[in-house]
């Protein structure tokens, strides 16, 4: 009954799966085969059209009209001429250091203008600051050797006076001592203006220099003429010391165009109140007779002193005091 009823199933499963296969049965074995599947290549396949996809729609904006640019009529002849160059514009002429550094005088009036000198100073500090401590303007000359001179002549120049640099010069005879780095007569020049340009590099701020002693140096034209044109070169005025009647200063800055002057009145040759009294009478007299006197002294006690009761006094007698410069500019020591 069992083997009865697989086979009666076994006959069922043939039946269903006939479309896929043929079975065979035997006495107790069913074999189901299938045929074989066919190949890929032996598959005629139906052609495949490719798909399009439509672009999206989009606005385009209306088209700019293009606009034709104007039309420039040539220009005329005289437009189109080549400009003629500028000239070219002056350069301001530097002010020579002379001038800059040169303290204002009151107006020119009637009255008689006095200058005063004072050198020697930066050695003795004490007598340097009492010098530099009286009513201006004075024209006060510092020492090439003496020490700190930037800051000492800072102070004269914030007090209101005018500076000068008091170069050592080889006197006759050498009997006093001039100090380190004088001029001297027989040195070559380019020794002498090794020396020169140490001097004048000490400090700014001056107008000019002035012979310290030198009364053999300043009567040698030769060893004198480098010395004015280096003062040429840098606008400096020379103020003559006239320590000898032969000295050559003068003549030589005239000749070289060297804005300069001389010393009228030696003030304290003779260090006594009452000397000195006598010379600062005698200065008063040139300065009535010429119209303006320059004066040298240096900063003893007994010369201070006498300096400043003259300097309370003075405009009361009818005398203006003025810095060498102005009296430079006022004789025509600029003309060469």
């Amino acid at each position: 009954m069992a083997v009865a009823a697989a086979i009666a199933i076994v006959a069922i499963a043939v039946w269903l799966f006939a479309p896929f296969g043929k079975a065979t049965i035997a006495s107790s074995t069913v074999e189901l085969r299938r045929d074989p599947l066919p190949s890929v290549a032996s598959v005629a396949l139906p052609p495949v059209k490719p798909a399009v996809i439509a672009a999206p729609q989009i606005p385009m904006p209306a088209p700019t009209p293009v606009q034709t640019a104007a039309v420039i009529p040539p220009p005329q002849e005289a437009l189109v001429r080549p400009l003629k160059p500028e000239a070219p514009k002056p350069e301001a002429p530097m002010v020579p250091a002379w001038i800059r550094y040169a303290v204002p005088a009151p107006p020119k009036d009637a009255r008689p203008r006095i200058a005063i000198v004072i050198d020697d100073l930066g050695l003795d500090r004490r007598r340097t600051e009492r010098a530099i401590a009286l009513p201006g303007p004075l024209t006060l000359s510092f020492l090439a050797y003496a020490a700190d001179l930037p800051r000492q002549a800072e102070a004269a120049h914030r007090g209101g006076h005018e500076l000068m640099l008091h170069v050592p010069m080889e006197p006759v005879g050498k009997v006093l001592d001039t100090g380190p780095n004088e001029l001297d007569v027989g040195l070559s020049q380019d020794e002498l203006l090794q020396r020169l340009r140490w001097d004048l590099g000490r400090f700014d701020g001056y107008v000019g220099i002035n012979n310290h002693m030198g009364s053999k140096f300043t009567s040698d034209t030769a060893s004198m003429r480098p010395v004015m044109e280096e003062l040429r070169r840098r606008g400096l005025l020379f103020l003559d010391s006239r320590t000898i009647g032969s000295t050559t200063g003068m003549d030589l800055a005239r000749e070289l165009g060297v804005p300069h002057a001389g010393r009228d009145v030696f003030l304290d040759n003779d260090v006594t109140i009452a000397a000195i009294s006598t010379q600062f009478a005698e200065l008063e007299r040139v300065a009535k007779r010429n119209g303006s006197a320059i004066a040298i002294g240096h900063p003893h006690d007994q010369t201070m002193d006498v300096l400043q009761k003259w300097l309370d006094e003075a405009p009361g007698r009818g005398f203006v005091l003025v810095p060498v410069s102005t009296i430079v500019k006022e004789r025509g020591g600029v003309a060469g």
